[in-house]
């Protein structure tokens, strides 16, 4: 199962720590959906959801002013014993010195953020969405070309990243090189990334490393993008049949999700590069509701009709 350490909570959202920060690496998030407590705060408990994250807005705020420290002490003891991951104060609203001390005693880390609940809570829910989303790691090159996030995958040495350096040239995007990690956030989406070690970075056999953000600049990468077309690059081969129409669509299955998918064959004298950027143009035309194959054959058809009845 993926989780995310609170510490990486703090630092994507820029939160106040507000209690000791020792615990912040060990304390692990397991869901992507929040809670917020006022039933708790009321005493209800039955089918209480301990493993999200607990955000404590204006509303539960000024409840617990209503029923008093004491109380609201004893109710969010009560909160705390459940071992939840941690408790965000929206608002920048003041933490009572009573949920401090209990805070040390449970190890629930208490955090704070000046942003409104609802905004806060829609931006955490779909952050951690993404972050703990189902997850491969697959050998490719992913690149945004005109906004449409191309995976380019194929054999060790069939090319990839010298294509995707190509690219960069004519100013699109890199977001992975070598190795492309997909999470499925989504039944129609899929978000590629590359892996914290390697991000930015390209090999190219022959001349070593390269970090592509240093040498083209900010403008030439990009962290994440949606997995919309896959090409997939191989050796040229005079005894297969290639796809010359496309007429009919081909589909690659990652954790569930059909991403069409192009075989593209490589072979001395033809640039990968241009042929990536193309089908990336027509792929989007075809989102757009037009398809070059199929207003070629309606062309076709009048024309042999049109020299049927002429006869």
């Amino acid at each position: 199962m993926d989780t995310v350490s609170i510490r990486k909570l703090v630092e994507q959202q820029q939160l106040k720590v507000l209690t000791c920060e020792n615990d912040l690496d060990s304390v692990q998030i397991t869901q992507s959906d929040i809670n917020r407590p006022a039933l708790q705060l009321a005493g209800f408990f039955d089918y209480f959801d301990h493993h999200r994250v607990q955000i404590i807005g204006q509303v539960e705020y000024t409840f617990m002013e209503k029923q008093g420290i004491e109380k609201s002490a004893e109710m969010m003891e009560q909160i705390m014993s459940y071992r939840v991951p941690c408790i965000v104060f929206c608002r920048d609203l003041p933490v009572a010195d009573e949920f401090m001390k209990l805070s040390e005693k449970f190890t629930v880390p208490i955090l704070q953020t000046p942003v409104e609940t609802s905004t806060f809570s829609a931006e955490v829910t779909r952050w951690l969405h993404v972050q703990l989303a189902p997850m491969i790691s697959i050998h490719g090159v992913l690149v945004d070309i005109f906004g449409e996030g191309v995976l380019i995958t194929g054999e060790s040495g069939i090319g990839k990243s010298e294509v995707a350096l190509e690219l960069i040239h004519r100013g699109h995007r890199l977001v992975s090189d070598d190795v492309v990690e997909i999470r499925k956030v989504s039944d129609e989406t899929l978000i590629g990334q590359a892996p914290d070690i390697t991000r930015h970075f390209i090999e190219l056999r022959g001349i070593g490393i390269i970090d592509a953000k240093t040498l083209f600049g900010v403008e030439s990468v990009k962290d994440t993008m949606t997995i919309d077309l896959v090409l997939q690059l191989e050796e040229w081969n005079r005894e297969k049949e290639y796809d010359r129409m496309g007429l009919e669509d081909d589909f690659i299955e990652y954790l569930g999700n059909k991403v069409p998918i192009h075989h593209i064959p490589i072979r001395p004298g033809r640039n990968g590069a241009i042929i990536c950027e193309s089908a990336a143009v027509n792929f989007r035309q075809k989102k757009m509701g037009y398809n070059a194959a199929e207003e070629l054959y309606r062309r076709l058809s009048n024309h042999v009709g049109n020299e049927f009845f002429s006869d």
